[in-house]
């Protein structure tokens, strides 16, 4: 007679574990899924900030090629000396 509530208890303690662990998989899915918006939000950020710093550097060059004719020195792209 015990036997039978021995292999009813065996069943149930799977059964709650894997319960356990879905619950568990089911929370780090949440928590992978707010770090990919935060990532999607920082990933747009740099794009932004990439065009920026690309502009910054068309301005450097424009004013380092102004300052060479302005001291009478000019730039050659080719060699990179004034």
């Amino acid at each position: 007679m015990p036997q039978p509530s021995r292999n009813t208890r065996q069943s149930l303690a799977p059964s709650t574990a894997k319960a356990r662990q879905l619950s568990h998989l089911n929370s780090q899915l949440a928590q992978l899924q707010a770090h990919l918006a935060d990532l999607q939000d920082i990933m747009r950020v740099t794009a932004v900030q990439a065009e920026n710093i690309k502009s910054l550097g068309g301005l450097n060059g424009a004013l380092l090629m102004a300052a060479g004719k302005v001291l009478g020195e000019p730039f050659d792209p080719n060699t990179g000396t004034g």
